[in-house]
């Protein structure tokens, strides 16, 4: 006994009826930078209210326009002995210095764990051990090998960006592909050609991305990292306006340094744009 299902509904709709549905559907979804503006808003009206109707004191929650004139006077008047030109500069100094030490250590020992079971062995472990970590908790030791000069700080943002590079740049080194290797090899190349023009270029991609964790991990770790004798840095003038209860000046520091991460967010996505625009597409 045979069943006839042409007069049935189709169960799922099928493309046509997809495109029909579509071009009749004349209303367009609202852009997406237009609900982060609508947001953010939201947030500041919020706070004004909060701050204009006594809710919360102003010695915890100062109103945004003081947080405002508190940023001007940064930028005219200084806090703690420097403008904030001059305490964005010392962190600055610091980020790209830890970051430099995490690229030129991170990115061979990445290649190195990702392309050679013996570099595997040796260095997995230690980056197991260094990934869960706690910046503050090897700051002590830091400072006991280091000192409190420039070195410890930089040391201590940069083992906090270190694990990020490595585990980015071995994911990377694997995820190459095994034909673009072998036809490497098959014309003659060398194992160091295979890394140089096959393996590291595969890599790239996810060499940029573990930067930009990076630089999130070290921006993260900068104001533990400023505890240690500065005297100049974004972290060092939100704690000594802590210790001073200057609430709107710690605010100010604080979206400070939220907007120059998402300056350096926007930058790295344009390098990685222009770098590896095959990974963009994907």
């Amino acid at each position: 006994m045979s069943i006839s299902v042409e007069g049935l509904p189709p169960i799922m709709p099928t493309v046509q009826d997809i495109d029909r549905q579509s071009e009749g559907d004349t209303s367009r979804p609202l852009p997406l930078v237009w609900i982060s503006l609508a947001t953010i808003t939201a947030l500041l009206f919020l706070w004004s209210l909060a701050s204009s109707y006594g809710f919360v004191s102003p010695l915890f929650l100062p109103s945004p326009v003081a947080v405002y004139q508190a940023l001007e006077s940064l930028a005219v008047t200084g806090f703690v002995d420097a403008t904030l030109a001059q305490h964005v500069g010392a962190s600055l100094l610091r980020i790209f210095g830890a970051l430099a030490v995490a690229l030129v250590v991170g990115v061979p020992a990445g290649l190195a764990i990702g392309a050679s079971r013996l570099g595997k062995g040796i260095l997995d472990p230690i980056v197991e051990f260094l990934r869960p970590l706690p910046p503050l908790a090897y700051l002590p030791l830091v400072i006991i090998w280091l000192g409190i000069g420039e070195a410890s700080k930089i040391a201590v943002i940069a083992l906090a960006m270190l694990p990020p590079v490595i585990l980015s740049t071995a994911t990377g080194v694997r995820s190459a592909s095994a034909d673009h290797v072998n036809a490497a090899r098959s014309f003659g190349a060398s194992r160091l050609q295979v890394l140089r023009h096959v393996i590291v270029p595969s890599a790239l991609p996810s060499i940029l991305t573990g930067t930009r964790i990076a630089l999130g991990a070290g921006w993260s770790t900068l104001v533990a990292a400023e505890l240690v004798a500065a005297t100049r840095g974004l972290g060092f003038m939100i704690q000594s306006a802590a210790q001073f209860l200057v609430t709107d000046v710690v605010i100010a520091g604080i979206i400070v340094i939220a907007a120059v991460a998402f300056l350096f967010e926007l930058a790295a996505r344009l390098i990685e744009r222009w770098l590896v625009p095959w990974s963009t597409r994907r």
